[in-house]
């Protein structure tokens, strides 16, 4: 590498594209970075959602099934990095037949045309950092999992894995990519934790299954956290396990969230009431085991904000 490659890649990126940016982690992250010199461009498929006053992104309408996703690729122009977040919630009910193929498509045809347009510009990205989630690990029991673990099996697997395929092209082209398996991350706000406190706030929370299921969870600060630290060095790329050093069992989880909300975690959810209200996604989401180590991540001294389970509880409860 000639000294001043090495220097132009060392410089900060001060143009970033987001897409998924309405989403809870989409949103935190704009918002980290209202406050600093750097140009956001928005990716939306339609131009209405409302902004704060803080909000100086830009939108850019695009289509991921079209044909050309981003019509004008000139407005991408000088965007040194790109944050892609897009992705149906595998949460929000039952998988049907249809509901799997959005999972799918909305992850895997996404990738594929972000990454066709980033392929275009001159010069080329210096970085995609792509969502992915642990779920490529599958249901594995007690087994230690880093980055160098193999895939598991079941549809999250796979979906997982068709996901990371479909950012090949980008890192064949030279651009620096990076995989962000994404454990569950939790906020008041939103996701499973926005969830689960109104039930555990009323005593009702417990946990689920057996309660000896591995649950890889992260704070929302540190998932922003986590995506800035991957934006700017240079030397992370490929999967990285986006989960706190604490992974505990769904048992542990559950108790420390009643500690933090002063309510007892006695009822739980069996196994088998899971499943009847959410059939197949149950196993593969709800009840599955991951014991899922951030590796790379401490390898590389990104310093955890939320590093322990019951004092990140306590600290997001308590703003609430």
């Amino acid at each position: 590498m000639t000294e001043a490659l090495r220097s132009e890649r060392s410089a900060p990126v001060r143009r970033i594209l987001v897409s998924g940016a309405s989403g809870m982690i989409g949103t935190a992250l704009i918002e980290s970075w209202a406050s600093e010199p750097i140009s956001l461009i928005r990716l939306v498929r339609n131009d209405s959602g409302a902004r704060t006053s803080q909000d100086r992104a830009e939108s850019l309408v695009w289509d991921p099934s079209a044909s050309q996703p981003i019509p004008d690729l000139r407005k991408l122009a000088g965007v040194g990095a790109a944050v892609h977040l897009s992705g149906a919630n595998v949460a929000a009910g039952r998988w049907t037949r249809e509901y799997k193929r959005d999972i799918v498509s909305s992850r895997v045809q996404s990738t594929q045309a972000l990454v066709k347009a980033l392929i275009q510009l001159d010069p080329l990205p210096r970085v995609l950092v792509c969502a992915s989630a642990i779920g490529i690990y599958g249901d594995r029991g007690d087994e230690v999992l880093t980055e160098d673990s193999s895939p598991g099996k079941g549809f999250l697997a796979e979906t997982c894995i068709g996901w990371e395929a479909a950012a090949r092209a980008a890192s064949d082209a030279g651009i620096r990519v990076v995989h962000m398996r994404f454990g569950v991350v939790l906020s008041p706000k939103g996701g499973a934790l926005a969830k689960l406190l109104p039930l555990f706030r009323l005593g009702l929370g417990g946990r689920l299954g057996d309660g000896r299921e591995w649950m890889p969870w992260l704070s929302l600060r540190d998932a922003v956290g986590i995506l800035k630290f991957c934006v700017g060095n240079e030397e992370i790329r490929g999967p990285v396990n986006a989960v706190a050093p604490d992974c505990v069992t769904n048992a542990e989880f559950t108790r420390a969230l009643g500690s933090a909300v002063h309510r007892p975690a006695v009822i739980p959810a069996p196994a088998f009431a899971l499943r009847l209200v959410f059939g197949e996604m149950a196993d593969q989401a709800l009840l599955a085991s991951a014991r899922v180590l951030p590796f790379r991540l401490s390898h590389a001294g990104y310093p955890f904000i939320d590093p322990v389970v019951g004092p990140a509880l306590q600290s997001l409860v308590g703003n609430a």
